[in-house]
């Protein structure tokens, strides 16, 4: 019978159900890295919370694992990649602990209008003079909610009830879906800063997202202002909010997390972390408590459980890195590499919101099982924006909760390629699409960018960029690049007629740099630079 070691402290629901499976589970809780490197050769599972990494060292020690668990949403702590590369199935809990989320981010706001924890504090050193306490109002007040997804979307039901008015900035889900929340909807983080009298964050942690609200974004922000985050470190500037604090602008703060946090299980004397936030009465800071409820604990416990015996089961389910095996896996693999990647581009190269995305196949595709295909291209337009993690399983219902609409259809007529895959984009002011096809077995191609004919091998990073179409632009292309020390692999460029519009695509061999895209942008006929990854 398999063997599962559990490292973090948790609900004993999910312990007790794959022992009644019949399993064999540790709970070593709390065990060292050292010592997890030690054992872990011994099991084919590990059920881990926060606390726990599981990166390379521990999987490439794990030579029987099959899978790795969360029991929680984030996998921030598992090397979810070096999983997938050594078919190591990831799992996790992402709806456990929503409500608890929600709750909490809505407790802190109540907390720091209202000076709570100040308040308590004081009383416990005796000192009762409540004029110190003077608080404000929840009702009339406008709630900034970034983020509409699964926990912003209760957050902002529950203080509308709060009597708030509610503001949300979430350029990814239709008016449809906002309008259903009763949100006003603004266009921009900007304009939600400006009118905001508290701010709350519900958005994944991205390369985008870190210090979303810094010192620029602050200075908008109404004098008085209050900043909830319940979310995850790192998107708020910590220094520069420790400046508005002390300047007055920020009236107070609630912080759940922290860029960087310390270790939750060490005594008081045995501490040895610190923030300078700690030293302002105005900031409230809870130890990492978002998923902290006895029914989260025992809905992600439980959930884990479910999920680990269900893999170690071969079972095909929700997971984080594994799609579900439809038809023969070696024909398709190239087909579902080319969707994810042409569902990717999407939002990569431009803002607008989507509301349908249709998928179109045609030629001799349209007689393989293209379901899994359909899956990749939307796993690969969520990609970017999706506040938890999307897998093949769980893509169409993350589309559906974005209030995104979903059309497949086939043509069997095709006169250029054998096969070809179309995936358009519908918004409010047109649709636009891409295309791709797979030949010689698997060599994939985008061979349509929005209009633009192509024919360009998708690799790890370009630079799609469009210019007017007029001599000069790829020289100085290449000159920035060049000065830049950034090689070239790859160059293909198209246009509709001559003297309008161009498109293309650059594929380098390194990571494509914030500041290389604004040089690029500022060179004289350059009309948008974006960074796409695939």
């Amino acid at each position: 019978m398999a063997k599962i070691i559990v490292t973090d402290k948790m609900a004993s629901n999910g312990i007790d159900y794959l022992k009644s499976k019949g399993f064999e589970v540790d709970t070593p809780f709390g065990i060292s890295h050292e010592e997890l490197l030690e054992v872990i050769d011994q099991y084919d599972g590990i059920i881990v919370r926060s606390a726990t990494k599981v990166k390379k060292d521990v999987l490439e020690r794990g030579k029987n694992l099959k899978v790795v668990g969360r029991a929680g949403n984030g996998v921030d702590n598992i090397d979810v990649e070096e999983c997938t590369r050594r078919g190591i199935t990831v799992v996790n809990t992402p709806d456990g602990n929503t409500n608890a989320a929600a709750e909490l981010s809505v407790a802190l706001i109540y907390a720091v209008f209202r000076n709570v924890p100040q308040a308590y504090h004081a009383a416990k050193n005796k000192d009762f003079r409540r004029n110190k306490f003077v608080g404000e109002e929840l009702e009339g007040k406008v709630a900034g909610v970034i983020g509409l997804g699964k926990i912003g979307s209760v957050v902002a039901r529950k203080l509308k009830g709060a009597g708030m008015k509610v503001v949300g900035y979430d350029p990814y889900i239709t008016d449809e879906r906002v309008a259903g929340l009763g949100v006003t909807r603004v266009e921009t983080l900007d304009e939600l800063l400006k009118i905001s009298d508290v701010i709350t964050i519900h958005i994944p942690k991205t390369p985008e997202s870190k210090n979303l609200i810094g010192a620029r974004e602050i200075a908008l922000c109404k004098k008085g202002v209050r900043i909830v985050n319940v979310a995850r470190g790192g998107m708020i500037d910590e220094k520069a909010l420790y400046d508005a604090i002390i300047s007055g602008h920020v009236a107070g703060a609630a912080l759940d997390v922290l860029e960087v946090e310390p270790n939750f299980t060490k005594a008081p004397e045995e501490q040895d972390f610190w923030n300078p936030l700690l030293d302002l009465d105005q900031v409230i800071i809870t130890p990492h408590l978002g998923a902290s409820t006895k029914e989260a604990t025992l809905n992600c416990s439980l959930g884990v459980a479910q999920n680990v015996e269900a893999v170690l089961n071969g079972e095909l389910i929700a997971a984080v890195n594994m799609p579900p095996v439809a038809g023969d896996m070696d024909e398709l693999k190239p087909y579902i590499d080319l969707g994810e990647k042409l569902g990717a581009i999407y939002y990569q190269a431009e803002k607008e919101r989507v509301h349908k995305l249709e998928v179109i196949y045609s030629g001799d595709i349209v007689d393989k099982p293209t379901k899994m295909v359909t899956l990749a291209i939307v796993k690969g337009f969520l990609s970017a924006v999706s506040e938890t993690e999307v897998n093949y399983v769980n893509a169409t219902l993350r589309l559906k909760e974005l209030g995104v609409e979903l059309v497949e259809s086939k043509s069997s007529q095709l006169e250029k390629y054998t096969n070809l895959i179309t995936v358009k984009f519908y918004r409010k002011t047109n649709a636009i699409s891409v295309s791709g096809t797979v030949f010689a077995k698997d060599a994939i191609r985008i061979v349509d960018f929005f209009g633009y004919k192509l024919d360009f091998e998708p690799t790890a990073h370009v630079i799609a960029l469009q210019n007017i179409d007029v001599p000069g632009i790829i020289g100085k292309i290449g000159t920035l690049l060049g000065e830049k020390n950034i090689n070239i692999a790859a160059m293909q460029w198209g246009r509709k007629e001559k003297g309008t519009k161009a498109v293309s695509f650059v594929s380098v061999d390194s990571e494509i740099s914030d500041e290389l895209l604004d040089e690029l942008r500022k060179i004289d006929g350059v009309l948008k630079a974006s960074r796409l990854n695939f």
